[in-house]
């Protein structure tokens, strides 16, 4: 509803630099002066050093909320620098649209969907680089779920549309109402014949005054020409016609009684572009791409509309039909239809049930049939995001067709790549438990989700959760196992799939004995049937190398992640994402195999390769950085180290919060750095951190838990505290001989640090004891060469020249100190803490699970 208003007419001084998703003007807009005027008061004279409240209007749908907002937009477009118009009814539209304008603030938009949204509104707040911007949030449904998206800055203006009055606890609040009969009157005579002051009136009286009733009965009388008798007559009728069952108000039966009549007429007319609106009707009322009406697709729905998508003439014939009768609004920027949700309430109420069901599978099948299947891809994420809310609202998830299940496990995969965790939780939930009533708990379709809403879980840190979703959905794959003719029993992809997901929630409990046994059995299952070069198996692959690594098999990791690795660049490319992660496999084998310098030397490599395609903050950049930090305080570079830990917990802590697995590993990663540089305070500090929220995570005996333990007793030790140092190495050393054994090189890590706490308590004799056993298991392990054997041996030269045995402590002290020059380099600085003959520390970065 546009206005007859000089203002809207004059030329603006500039336009904002960007104009991201703000719908097309309507050229009918009527009146409104005084809202307007009170929302531009609001909006740009309120405001101040503090933050400001965002605007929020409520009333009923249709009573012109969205086209007030899209009116004040286009007369104050000068105001500002930005303005963005987002979807607010879902909240992945929010998400979605955010991510996108993180580009145009200078927010790169490679990392995942959490990430950009989260940075883009920190832009915002900072106002860098606008500080004159406008976010419109259109028909929004609570301020709980709207409020974490909300920049709340004192630069910038917050506009919200919504049905819902509860707005006083975030925002002011703008009530709509209907027009005022002036306003009606204005708009019926804007568009079509006049009309006398007597018959204006009687034709707004019967619409209520309602924006879109009034706006629908002006479009009919400016293509018909139709007297207001005429009109009335047709009126009342379909008034008494109307199934509007339980209609909530008159205003909605108002409108119901004006689209019907047009309804008749585009029915007797163009019964394709009826058929078209009522498999819109199934349609989210958001943007629907024309696009989805113009490929080729799957199925039949009507005689006529069938003709109609196959013929580009006949499809544009109906769209022109339903813009003339103002049924949708057609927007030429996106190419896209916008029908307004009491359109589809009314295209529904008029269908017979068979004709909601023909029309309800006809939109599945069209959306189906515009699926990317590629989900994995970020370039077809945006495809994925116009089809999202559609997908959600033709309930596509309680579809039995083959195609439409495609594109639910689909869409239920873009939610989770794109980092949208929560949309992805819901949405897969809601379709998992709708095809367990479909087709069962057992059937491969409900299983598949299974096994999707268990990772989901899992990568958001949902351990139990996952793990007894895991459970279920493995034994249901065992009980309707389903070998083909020429497999194996066991061979089925997802079955491995399920055994592997599994597989990562023992790691998680710490039974990594169990978690190698059954990711072996995935690898070798895999590769017997489908060959070592299918993704399946290169899957496999990668998580036996993550099992192998984790029960202290450095050297099998190493030779199974280097194959994995080079098979990966031939079939995937160098710098595929996938290639690069067991890449970053292969840096933590070789560091852990005591080749620090050539670990570094290639991270550095595989961190320049990833920021190539990827941000700094995205979730497998995160993970390399992180360990290139490692490969760089082992390669000797502890200034390097402690500069990019800090960098990486940062980003982790406002991304994943300071409780995320992840976070933790930083955090203690973080906590060595620090000590290693002099810093003992901080060290402690994020040590008795990372000690207990893995302690709330994982539980008291799980390796990582052990593994903050044995680092904090290495900072309390250096605190002269050496009776809490050795209380707590003597507990963690008893627990992983416990689950893990003694040759476990954790086990060993904590002996020698053990060894150290009982000659700090000037126990030489049981310290030279220990040390020895462990050096003998060291060498035998790890290799007499290894610099964490070199250590033991260094100490154990410590210890016999306290227990007096100076000679024989003197030739293995220089033994050893030319072996580590040989191995690290003189200048390292375990070579010359050596040389100074200072006792080696042997701190534990817990590996990835």
């Amino acid at each position: 509803m546009a206005a007859s208003d000089p203002a809207r007419h004059t030329p603006q001084k500039s336009s904002p630099a960007v104009w991201e998703n703000v719908p097309p003007r309507n050229p009918n807009f009527i009146g409104r002066r005084e809202l307007l005027a009170e929302l531009a008061h609001r909006l740009t004279d309120s405001r101040s050093p503090t933050a400001v409240l965002p605007e929020a209007m409520y009333g009923l749908g249709g009573i012109g909320k969205s086209q007030l907002a899209i009116e004040y937009v286009y007369n104050h477009q000068a105001d500002y620098d930005l303005v963005c118009w987002i979807s607010s009814e879902r909240t992945s539209g929010i998400v979605n649209t955010l991510s996108h304008l993180a580009g145009r603030l200078g927010v790169g938009e490679s990392g995942d969907a959490a990430s950009t949204v989260a940075q883009a509104l920190d832009a915002l707040r900072r106002g860098v680089p606008y500080t004159r911007w406008l976010l419109v949030f259109d028909n929004a449904e609570n301020a709980q779920s709207l409020a974490p998206f909300l920049p709340n800055a004192r630069h910038g203006a917050v506009l919200i549309t919504s049905r819902n009055p509860q707005w006083e606890d975030i925002a002011g609040c703008i009530e709509v109402n209907v027009f005022e009969r002036s306003e009606s009157i204005a708009l019926l005579n804007k568009r079509g014949p006049a009309l006398t002051p007597e018959d204006a009136d009687l034709l707004a009286e019967a619409l209520g005054d309602l924006p879109l009733a009034v706006e629908q009965a002006a479009a009919w009388r400016a293509q018909t020409g139709m007297t207001v008798q005429e009109y009335l007559r047709l009126f009342d009728e379909k008034r008494s016609d109307l199934l509007f069952e339980g209609a909530p108000n008159l205003y909605q039966e108002s409108v119901a009684t004006a689209w019907n009549v047009s309804l008749d007429r585009i029915e007797q007319t163009n019964p394709e572009a009826l058929h078209l609106l009522q498999v819109c009707a199934y349609l989210a009322p958001e943007p629907i791409p024309r696009s989805l009406f113009s490929g080729a697709h799957r199925g039949v729905i009507t005689q006529e509309l069938d003709a109609a998508l196959a013929d580009p003439m006949r499809l544009g014939r109906a769209i022109r039909e339903i813009k003339r009768f103002s049924l949708a609004r057609i927007d030429p920027r996106n190419n896209s239809l916008l029908m307004h949700r009491l359109v589809q309430l009314v295209l529904l109420q008029r269908m017979t049930p068979r004709e909601q069901e023909q029309m309800r599978l006809g939109a599945q099948s069209l959306l189906a049939s515009a699926d990317p299947r590629d989900p994995e891809s970020n370039a077809q994420w945006y495809r994925y995001s116009e089809l999202y809310p559609h997908v959600v609202a033709s309930d596509a998830i309680h579809s039995a067709d083959p195609w439409v299940r495609d594109l639910v496990h689909n869409t239920a995969k873009y939610l989770q790549r794109f980092g949208d965790h929560d949309s992805a939780l819901e949405f897969t939930r809601e379709a998992h438990t709708a095809a367990t009533e479909l087709f069962g708990a057992e059937d491969e379709k409900t299983l598949l989700l299974a096994f999707w809403l268990g990772w989901i879980l899992f990568s958001m840190g949902r351990y139990a959760e996952a793990a007894e979703i895991n459970r279920e959905t493995l034994d249901g794959h065992e009980r309707a196992e389903r070998p083909g003719p020429t497999r194996a029993a066991g061979a089925d992809e997802n079955h491995l799939d399920a055994i592997g997901a599994v597989a990562a929630d023992l790691r998680v409990k710490g039974e990594f004995a169990q978690a190698l046994e059954l990711s072996r059995r995935v690898f070798e299952t895999a590769t017997e049937a489908f060959g070592e070069d299918d993704a399946c198996t290169l899957n496999a692959a990668h998580n036996l190398g993550v099992a192998l690594r984790l029960v202290g098999r450095f050297q099998e990791a190493y030779d199974l992640d280097r194959t994995t690795w080079e098979l990966k660049q031939t079939l995937l490319g160098a710098e595929h994402e996938q290639t690069l992660l067991t890449r970053v496999g292969l840096t933590i084998d070789e560091r852990e195999l005591g080749l620090y310098q050539h670990a570094r030397n290639r991270q550095e490599e595989v961190v320049s390769q990833y920021l190539r395609h990827l941000r700094e903050d995205n979730a497998a950049v995160l993970h390399a950085r992180r360990v290139l930090a490692v490969a760089r305080r082992k390669a000797g570079d502890h200034e390097a180290a402690l500069e990019l830990s800090e960098q990486v917990l940062a980003v982790m802590e406002e991304r994943f919060g300071q409780t995320h697995p992840d976070t933790i590993a930083a955090t203690l990663g973080l906590s060595v750095d620090l000590r290693y540089t002099g810093r003992l305070d901080r060290a402690r500090e994020l040590a008795e951190a990372s000690y207990d929220h893995y302690r709330r995570i994982f539980g008291d005996h799980h390796p990582h838990t052990v593994s903050a333990q044995a680092n904090l007793a290495i900072t309390s030790r250096m605190d002269d505290q050496c009776d809490t140092a050795h209380a707590l190495d003597r507990a963690a050393h008893a627990t992983l001989v416990d689950n893990l054994g003694e040759r476990h090189p954790l086990t060993m890590v904590v002996a020698t640090n053990l060894a150290s706490d009982l000659a700090a308590l000037g126990r030489h004799a049981d310290a030279l004891a220990l040390g020895t056993r462990t050096l003998a298991l060291s060498a035998e392990v790890l290799g007499e060469a290894h610099p964490s054997t070199l250590s033991l041996a260094a100490n154990q030269a410590l210890d016999l020249a306290a227990l007096g045995r100076e000679e024989e402590g003197e030739r293995l002290h220089d033994q050893v100190l030319g072996e580590m020059r040989g191995r690290l380099g003189p200048d390292h600085p375990a070579t010359t803490a050596l040389g100074e003959r200072e006792r080696a520390n042997c701190f534990i970065d817990p590996l990835p699970l």
